[in-house]
């Protein structure tokens, strides 16, 4: 099975926000800042992230809450970008 966009989001908040902690149930439209899961440090993270693995150079513009706040946010946001789809 190909890793999709959402895997590769989702691996990253666990490793990264989470501390490994994959029993923690982290639902694709559930708000990565209203849940305390990432804060600004964590967003800019979140860019470099973005940007590094999906060859993505993301504006002032994009670093809003309606791109970054949930994964499904975030896989759309970078589909809509690449042209790949977020989903297998």
């Amino acid at each position: 099975m190909t890793e999709t966009i959402k895997d590769k989001v989702r691996a990253f908040v666990i490793e990264n926000f989470l501390f490994g902690d994959t029993s923690y149930d982290l639902a694709d439209t559930a708000s990565l800042i209203e849940n305390d899961i990432i804060d600004s440090t964590g967003v800019l993270e979140l860019v470099a992230f973005i940007e590094d693995q999906f060859g993505i150079v993301m504006g002032d513009a994009d670093i809003v809450p309606a791109n970054l706040d949930s994964l499904a946010r975030i896989s759309a946001f970078i589909e809509a970008r690449v042209g790949a789809p977020a989903t297998a």
